[in-house]
């Protein structure tokens, strides 16, 4: 019998390699729009699981349906932006993680080393507005991301309508050390973050667009205790995993700073108060 030659050898493979370079590209092709929609789905998810409103008996689109999406721009003077379309955006495709990695729609981080091993960022991104009953804001779900020890960290941070209160964090994708960085995903962990305070009460009274106020909250080291000092503005640290901890704590400073969600969020610490009653419109109201 025959053995086939080198060169039979080499077509066979080369041809067996062709199909299945053919097959895993039309198969990643046929699958992308399914993977986006899980994408999609998974994003939602931690939208709505870090704003305490997730529901597993319910589907994601209708409970997602009560979230509105807004167009911020990040260290603007307008952060709110009405009219997406003006920018060119449409809010139902802009994707801000690609378009931090194209010079034409990001800028040089600021201050240089803001956000630590993180050169340039969007200059457009997208909030979540969730309401109440009665149409007044409840709360705001800002995306974030940052260096942890392994990787880059992305989740989301709810904070209060008062501008200034932590209703939760979570974070969706990274890649840190399970049992140690990766207890960023610990439910216990991020039990700890509701009610804290991202700013000092006097930062936030003294505070206007050319002057806002630095967060202070923070992932501090050990164990805090109500007799910590400063312990509404901190937060347990990760054992083992301080580099972890330096990070979150980095890149939350980061976003709720000047130059990320910090205009967007005196902007609603300013219509909060602009629709208050003042204190002798709630007195007659208490008299009569």
């Amino acid at each position: 019998m025959q053995s086939e030659s080198p060169k039979q050898t080499m077509i066979v493979a080369a041809c067996l390699c062709l199909v299945c370079s053919v097959l895993v590209s039309t198969a990643a092709v046929v699958l992308r729009p399914a993977q986006q929609i899980q994408k999609t789905l998974d994003i939602q998810r931690n939208i709505l699981k870090v704003s305490g409103r997730y529901d597993e008996s319910r589907s994601i689109a209708s409970q997602f349906k009560r979230i509105e999406p807004v167009l911020i721009e990040l260290a603007g003077k307008r952060p709110r932006i009405s009219n997406p379309s003006e920018e060119g955006i449409d809010l139902n495709t802009y994707d801000p993680r690609k378009a931090a990695k194209k010079t034409y729609d990001s800028v040089a981080v600021n201050p240089p080393g803001g956000l630590p091993q993180i050169s340039r960022r969007e200059i457009y991104t997208i909030a979540y507005e969730i309401r109440k009953d009665d149409g007044n804001l409840d709360q705001v779900i800002l995306p974030v991301y940052g260096k942890g020890l392994w990787s880059t960290l992305y989740g989301f941070i709810a904070v209060d309508a008062d501008g200034q209160t932590i209703r939760g964090v979570t974070f969706y994708e990274h890649g840190e050390t399970p049992g140690l960085g990766g207890e960023v995903d610990n439910v216990a962990w991020k039990a700890l973050w509701p009610g804290k305070s991202a700013f000092m009460t006097a930062d936030i009274e003294d505070a206007s667009l050319d002057h806002l106020p630095t967060p202070t909250i923070q992932v501090a080291k050990g164990h805090v205790t109500p007799e910590t000092a400063q312990a509404e503005h901190k937060v347990d640290g990760l054992s083992g995993a301080t580099i972890t901890s330096n990070g979150v704590t980095a890149l939350v400073k980061y976003w709720l700073g000047p130059d990320g969600f910090g205009s967007y969020l005196h902007q609603l610490r300013s219509e909060r108060a602009a629709t208050a009653p003042t204190s002798s419109a709630a007195e007659g109201e208490t008299n009569g």
